[in-house]
């Protein structure tokens, strides 16, 4: 099988979710202790319920069985991404314009490689986020690659 596990799950995943008028956010596949953990997260306008977690789950679960991807035992589990969720794709940051995020850089920015604030634009290139710095407003740009990750913030 040249797809990684991920992958393979993504493709199994999307039909499902679809149907359910769900969105994938992300798939994480872990080992933690001697246990193999197969996460996926999903979420919905106004947010998912057990519900709608449970019903991922279940379908995710017989495609699975059926297709038998991985070896070995897992625990799988379907949950909201939360509040601080993440922003994987561009179209997750194009969506997030207007919130509080976190975004990290593989190298610095003006010194820094982590910024925390509003995000105000994003153009597909560079990201544009106002942040407060010592009780100082200031703008930011930040080139799109330079992004090791971005995620919704929650404001203390």
């Amino acid at each position: 099988m040249s797809k990684n596990v991920t992958e393979t799950v993504e493709d199994l995943a999307l039909p499902i979710v679809k149907e359910m008028n769900v969105e994938l956010v992300d798939i994480e596949y872990v080992k933690e202790g001697s246990s193999w953990f197969l996460r996926v997260f999903v979420d919905k306008e106004g947010g998912i319920d057990i519900e709608d977690c449970g019903t991922v789950s279940e379908k995710l679960s017989e495609k699975l069985d059926e297709l038998d991807p991985i070896p070995h035992n897992y625990f799988l589990e379907v949950s909201s991404p939360g509040a601080e969720r993440p922003l994987k794709k561009k179209e997750d940051i194009e969506k997030a314009v207007g919130k509080y995020v976190n975004i990290k850089t593989y190298e610095p920015i003006d010194g820094l490689k982590s910024f925390e604030g509003d995000l105000l634009d994003f153009d597909g290139d560079t990201i544009k986020l106002s942040m407060t710095i010592k009780t100082r407003k200031k703008e930011v740009s930040i080139p799109y690659p330079k992004v090791a990750k971005a995620r919704l913030a929650v404001r203390f």
